[in-house]
């Protein structure tokens, strides 16, 4: 499993949200540096993000989830057409997990297990 996860659900339709592209990226001073990519599965999650095995890097990581494609395909008007989380990545942590909770109007996140 990667070192960063996520799981993305879809609250206006009570079910996992398939087929949505997601970013993992960090901040290299100001810029943003891509270390993975996905797309969620069936579940709403992802996995892979990362190599299994790679160590996480400590710093500002940001998780860009693609979500105008996923509301296109669901035949939903949709006001944010990505949603962009960044969060700290502490040394010495093993794994990070980044629920998303969406619906067309708004977002919620918080790191789980």
């Amino acid at each position: 499993m990667s070192a960063i996860t996520t799981h993305v659900l879809d609250t206006s339709s009570g079910r996992p949200a398939a087929g949505i592209d997601v970013r993992l990226e960090i901040d290299e001073g100001g810029s943003w540096r891509p270390i993975g990519r996905g797309t969620t599965d069936g579940d709403g999650r992802l996995r892979t993000l990362m190599p299994a095995g790679s160590p996480l890097q400590p710093g500002v990581h940001r998780l860009v989830f693609e979500t105008a494609a996923y509301f296109q395909n669901v035949h939903q008007r949709a006001f944010y057409p990505r949603v962009s989380v960044e969060f700290v990545v502490s040394s010495g942590e093993s794994h990070y997990h980044v629920p998303l909770l969406l619906s067309p109007f708004g977002y919620t996140t918080y790191r789980g297990t």
